[in-house]
């Protein structure tokens, strides 16, 4: 394995060389091409900032960026994997294909405007871009649109294929979309996220498997004749008290998370039902799945204990993010070169009073004008990019389009996002995704380089079994009952 190992880093080397040595003679038509449609990708991540959208409930989101990429030739094919809010857009010229990610749906009860500090929105999901995934959106196609315009005026043989990716918040899409086969005719796949620094590490993640348990039982007066009533509340309670327990006997690298999603609405009344929501994630997805089957257990435990009926939905499931140090190596080098981001005198001072609501950040203003130095390391999130990465050769980069110190999934982070301080951020993922496109289209012995790197870290045997099994998607899943 160890051979294997250096072989590639050998030849990743060599690929990186040669597109040092020869710097891309179209390195200018590229980033004229962003330039040119800087104004109209700014205004589409606006839009979708504006809209934030639910998962599996992007109709306006995604009809816009499909529109955006119809309009400049891109031919487009939507409700694709069982999703009415799925669809790809594709500019054939032949050659190798090239596919690039874009998500775009929004957070639950993250409504903010662009204040620096807390003020919720007045919109009608609720909801906000707290994980940057209207810029994810916009700098994808933004990026696809450079690309295309590149192959065409250089008569570039290459297939430039732009996936709009729905419900990555606990919902999976893009696992749907592989399951489909939807990737399979694919040669390599870029994608980028939004975050408070720039980088473009070997990056890997925790795979996760969520479900929602629920416990039915009989209602009746908690006071007057609790002895004919059998609380669903009590069996949830029951349930996250063993798994509580439960944490003390797991591998250091688990993460279990849960909120109670219903628990009755008067005290007075005995619960008929109630709901739990867990994740459960570990970097290995064998590992993932006996955990899962561990709370299983738990809730199993929980409904006997309490005389309840309980029965549970697997809402998602994700592979851990697999590295491809082949194309990430191009992805920094890209990064690398274009530099970091520069705030100006007013977004300075806006940056500053967004900084003074942390609680202790760990980096400060002004690291945003750099980029991290390349290695291999590991988050303890999870993407559904991972079950993209098992399948294709797949690599990707970090801008900052926040603050620095800022946390996902934060209020400070729907605020910056929908700021110019967010639009930099998707500016420079745009060059870096189309830069590195052309890269790999200029030297297409990366690409086969790349595949090989991928059959070596699955393994000869690896057959692709999503953790989600065979559910289809929960396109209701985010709507109040």
């Amino acid at each position: 394995m160890g051979k294997k190992k250096n072989l590639f880093q050998r030849k990743s080397i060599s690929a990186l060389v040669l597109i040092l040595l020869t710097n891309n003679i179209f390195s200018d038509d590229i980033l004229n091409s962003i330039e040119n449609h800087k104004v109209k990708f700014e205004n589409v991540a606006l839009e979708i900032w504006e809209y934030a959208e639910l998962g599996y409930q992007e109709d306006q989101s995604s009809n816009l960026l499909a529109k955006s990429l119809q309009d400049e030739g891109f031919v487009i094919n939507k409700g694709l994997g069982g999703i009415p809010t799925a669809f790809i857009a594709e500019f054939n010229n032949g050659g190798p294909i090239i596919g690039i990610l874009g998500e775009f749906d929004a957070l639950p009860g993250l409504a903010q405007t662009t204040s620096p500090f807390k003020e919720i929105k007045n919109n009608e999901t609720g909801a906000g871009h707290a994980c940057g995934h209207h810029l994810f959106g916009a700098a994808s196609a933004w990026a696809a649109v450079a690309i295309k315009e590149w192959l065409v005026e250089n008569n570039v043989p290459g297939t430039i294929r732009f996936y709009g990716t729905p419900a990555e918040e606990g919902g999976s899409g893009k696992v749907y979309m592989v399951r489909e086969g939807l990737f399979n005719d694919v040669d390599v796949v870029l994608h980028w996220h939004p975050d408070d620094s720039n980088s473009a590490n070997s990056r890997t993640s925790n795979s996760n498997k969520s479900a929602k348990f629920t416990f039915r039982g009989i209602s009746a007066h908690a006071a007057g004749s609790p002895e004919q009533g059998r609380s669903a509340l009590d069996g949830v309670e029951a349930m996250n008290h063993m798994v509580n327990m439960m944490r003390e006997h797991i591998p250091q690298e688990s993460r279990i998370h849960y909120v109670i999603t219903k628990g009755g609405l008067a005290p007075n009344v005995v619960p008929d039902i109630a709901e739990v929501y867990y994740y459960v994630r570990h970097p290995d997805m064998s590992i993932v799945e006996d955990l899962f089957m561990r709370v299983v257990n738990t809730a199993n435990g929980a409904a006997l204990g309490t005389d309840t009926q309980m029965s549970y939905e697997v809402m998602h499931g994700n592979f851990s993010l697999l590295p491809n140090d082949t194309l990430q190596k191009i992805v920094h080098n890209n990064l690398n070169t274009l530099g970091g981001i520069k705030y100006d005198d007013k977004e300075n001072e806006y940056a500053s009073e967004i900084y003074s609501t942390f609680i202790e950040p760990d980096i400060k203003i002004g690291s945003q004008e750099n980029v991290r130095p390349f290695k291999t390391s590991h988050g303890y999130g999870s993407t559904d990019v991972g079950d993209v990465s098992w399948n294709v050769p797949t690599a990707g980069l970090r801008t900052a389009t926040w603050v620095p110190g800022t946390a996902s999934h934060s209020w400070q982070a729907v605020a910056s996002g929908g700021t110019s301080i967010g639009l930099k951020g998707a500016e420079l993922a745009a060059k870096t995704l189309a830069k590195s496109a052309t890269d790999i289209f200029s030297n297409p012995s990366i690409i086969e380089d790349s595949k090989n790197e991928l059959k070596s870290r699955v393994g000869e045997d690896f057959e692709y079994k999503p953790l989600l099994g065979d559910r289809k998607p929960p396109l209701d899943y985010r709507k109040v009952n």
